[in-house]
């Protein structure tokens, strides 16, 4: 299994508050993240994986989303996440 409990842990450690805290913004976005670059490898070696490639696009636009409303709602918390895990700023300020 590509993503144990400790790992998992070890994530919204890093980027949440707390191990135990995994509500957050910061330490879901690291979670889809780290799952966005495990489904990537993956359709390198397997191009014709069309579930996969649904699944990955699915988790993109949940990424999106938990940016946005960061973006929304506390831009140093965004800009801090998306320096953390080295991301493009994607979204447009108006």
């Amino acid at each position: 299994m590509y993503l144990s409990k400790e790992n998992k842990a070890e994530i919204f450690k890093t980027h949440g508050e707390v191990a135990t805290n995994t509500g957050s913004a910061e330490g879901q976005v690291a979670l889809f993240t780290y799952r966005i670059a495990h489904l990537t490898e993956h359709l390198k070696k397997n191009r014709k994986d069309f579930s996969t490639q649904l699944s990955l696009q699915k988790l993109v636009g949940k990424r999106r989303g938990i940016l946005a409303y960061l973006f929304k709602k506390d831009i140093a918390r965004y800009r801090a996440i998306i320096k953390a895990l080295q991301l493009r700023d994607i979204i447009k300020s108006v």
